[in-house]
């Protein structure tokens, strides 16, 4: 299993949420590049950038996303906003090597399935989930569907995996619901990106030992509460 650190962007600042919250912001950093910088120099491979503002509708963050593309050699999935066949190109054509698709990709799987097939291995389908239901829409929005069902749906389609975030999970940095991705783990074709909850060395070393291909790691890292070291040490590929 590999360990991604989070980079959120807001307002072209590095930003991570309160538990649950979309608003409420509890670290800022005013630069990007510098973050990103940071976790390479840390020995992490990979970063997980998202545009909250493009979730939102809120405008975005293509040029603080663009200059953490050009200044760091790892590999990056991006996410935040991505509704459509020419931002998917454009964000791959600038450098990222994945990106993540979360509300239209749960909403229209017709256009899902012709995405996949036009940009095989490149997208991640990320689903939000709280007591195993899809949110979308930044959490004001339940889904009908149980994310197994969504899991067995996305099964056969060329996909560089699925994203899950334990959002009940967020606050606090209680743990992840290890039940929950053991069992999206044991139903997906693809690899399997845990995220939410995450607060320890034995979090991390639970999600490999079921099978989690990834972990996205947010506030822990950010925080402390994880020393990056280690994390990276043991798990940068």
């Amino acid at each position: 299993m590999i360990a991604i650190p989070a980079l959120d962007l807001r307002g072209g600042a590095c930003v991570q949420l309160a538990p649950g919250s979309y608003d409420e912001e509890v670290i800022r950093i005013p630069d990007p590049v510098g973050v990103a910088i940071a976790w390479r120099q840390y020995g992490f491979r990979h970063l997980h950038v998202v545009d909250l503002d493009g979730v939102a509708g809120r405008g975005d963050n293509t040029a603080a996303i663009q200059a953490i593309l050009d200044a760091t050699d790892v590999e990056v999935q991006v996410g935040g906003g991505i509704r459509s066949q020419e931002l998917i190109q454009r964000t791959l054509n600038d450098g990222a090597q994945r990106v993540v698709i979360g509300t239209r990709a749960l909403e229209d799987p017709d256009w899902l399935a012709e995405m996949s097939d036009l940009f095989p291995g490149c997208i991640v389908v990320a689903a939000d989930v709280r007591d195993r239901k899809v949110l979308s829409h930044g959490w004001t929005r339940t889904q009908p569907k149980l994310v197994l069902d969504l899991v067995q749906d996305l099964n056969g389609l060329p996909l560089a995996g699925v994203l899950v975030t334990a959002v009940h999970r967020e606050e606090a940095m209680r743990g992840t619901d290890l039940p929950l991705m053991e069992d999206v783990a044991e139903a997906a074709d693809f690899p399997v990106f845990a995220s939410g909850g995450l607060g320890s060395m034995s979090d991390l070393r639970a999600l490999a030992d079921r099978g989690v291909a990834a972990a996205i790691i947010g506030i822990a890292l950010y925080s402390g509460a994880i020393d990056p070291w280690v994390v990276a040490e043991e798990f940068a590929e």
